[in-house]
Formats: C-alpha cells, structure tokens, sequence
C-alpha cells in the first residue's frame, strides 16, 4: 500500500462538530471519517460518469 498523503483542511466549528458527532456515530476518527466521506463520493461519482468520458475527463473518440 502507498504511503498515505497528509493535507491540510480547515472547517468552520459547525461543520466540525457535526463530523465529529458523525465519526462518532460510526466509530470512527475524525480523519476515518473524512476519508470514508471521499472514498464513498469518489465511488459515486465513478459510477455516475457517463460513459462518453476517460477517466482524465477528456472526451473518448466516436
């Protein structure tokens, strides 16, 4: 597995405290809860790209 990337993210206190009741909820870290949150939305929206685009967002061919 490749070495995790670190950033930095700033959030407005309102949004932190719903993440964190929310990684709570499931029994997750905080930062478990971020990247659950982008791995879900990246799969979704996988599966919702039409098939007329590459994975790099150029029109394919026709």
């Amino acid at each position: 597995m490749a070495e995790k990337k670190t950033v930095l993210l700033r959030l407005n206190p309102k949004t932190w405290e719903e993440l964190s009741q929310w990684a709570e909820d499931e029994f997750r870290s905080i930062n478990g809860q971020i990247e659950y949150i982008l791995h879900e939305a990246i799969t979704k929206r996988r599966k919702a790209k039409p098939a007329s685009f590459k994975e790099d967002g150029e029109e394919k061919d026709t």
